[in-house]
């Protein structure tokens, strides 16, 4: 019926944090691992992401919307080619339906980059008729901001200029 229920996320680490998060880790198969195997992973990746937000932000017509953690247990990591797959999906405190939604991926800080899939960057699940979603990758970073950005010394925080909102991945969906 266009009720937000939830917000499920596929993060794919790129092959260089993906051969470091599982150095050292108990594989039965050489080059393989198990859910199983990688379940205290996923749950140091969940535990931690929780601090941030899970670096997601949703409207619904203009208001805040609040996530939930995700149920213990309904959360895991897959491992396919050397690359690493954090499944899992952020409950609304309250399902809403509205017509106009946004949820927005990305770091305050702009420590961590996101990208999207270049193709089929977001899917519904039980998607209405009527319903709709686009994606709209963040814009590229000016010279002046590049510059402005260096000048932050490492160890303070600027939020003043909210950087990470200025280049955050946007899904807008709308219902008729």
């Amino acid at each position: 019926d266009g009720t937000l229920t939830g917000i499920r996320h596929a993060w794919s680490f790129d092959d260089m944090f993906s051969a470091f998060a599982t150095q050292g880790l108990a594989q039965k198969e050489p080059g393989k691992f198990t859910r199983e195997e990688l379940a205290p992973l996923a749950e140091t990746n969940v535990t931690s992401l929780k601090e941030f937000g899970y670096f997601t932000f949703v409207t619904a017509d203009g208001k805040k919307v609040e996530l939930t953690d995700p149920p213990k247990g309904e959360y895991w990591l897959d491992y396919k080619e050397g690359v690493l797959t954090l499944n899992f999906t952020l409950p609304l405190k309250q399902p809403v339906k509205a017509k106009e939604m946004s949820v927005d991926v990305y770091d305050p800080e702009i420590f961590i980059d996101f990208e999207f899939a270049k193709e089929d960057a977001i899917k519904f699940v039980h998607k209405p008729a009527g319903c709709d979603g686009t994606y709209e990758p963040p814009r590229e970073m000016t010279f002046q901001e590049q510059k402005a950005l260096a000048q932050i010394p490492v160890d303070q925080q600027n939020t003043s200029m909210a950087w990470g909102a200025q280049f955050a991945n946007k899904i807008k969906v709308t219902c008729k």
